[in-house]
């Protein structure tokens, strides 16, 4: 190949290049312009589309409303479902593993470990009634601190009561 004849495909490749280019450029530009104008035309015709606004109000909802008593918000129709949460009662070493373990087994926080009488007997010796409400009511002292019902709220007295005499069992 001559010389000239690659002078003539470097010219023919340079202006294919150019062309090429100029012709993605007007389509971008076409693409672009198309899309500006489309999505003023679409948002004009949502605004009054009434099933347009319905799917909008639909998305953005809440799911569910809760009722709390002495606040009556229920919309017109809405459908209202009565739960009933019920809890199995445990029972004094279900607790224990549960709540109690983790200070008592251990002696954190100045807790006394289950089965240890010597650090019991301070306490005991003071009455049930006393042990039963520092359990329930949770209690700060010099030795240490006991959350409200060993930190597990949802246990009912009657339980900890239990739990309390079950660890008192231990000594």
């Amino acid at each position: 190949m001559s010389s000239e004849e690659s002078k003539h495909d470097q010219q023919f490749y340079d202006q294919f290049l150019i062309i090429l280019g100029i012709l993605i450029s007007v389509t971008v530009f076409l693409f672009a312009m198309a899309r500006w104008i489309g999505v003023d035309a679409q948002n004009a015709n949502n605004e009054t589309d009434p099933m347009y606004q319905d799917a909008v109000k639909s998305r953005v909802e809440p799911i569910a409303r809760i009722a709390v008593a002495g606040q009556d918000f229920i919309d017109e129709g809405a459908e209202t479902i009565e739960i009933e949460t019920v809890r199995e009662v445990m029972t004094g070493p279900q607790v224990y593993n549960q709540a109690c373990v983790a200070c008592h087994g251990s002696g954190l926080a100045g807790a006394p470990m289950t089965g240890d009488s010597d650090a019991w007997s301070a306490r005991v010796a003071q009455g049930n009634d006393t042990l039963y409400g520092h359990a329930i009511n949770g209690y700060q002292g010099e030795a240490g601190y006991m959350p409200a019902k060993g930190g597990l709220t949802i246990l009912s007295d009657e339980e900890v009561i239990v739990t309390v005499q079950y660890m008192l069992e231990q000594l």
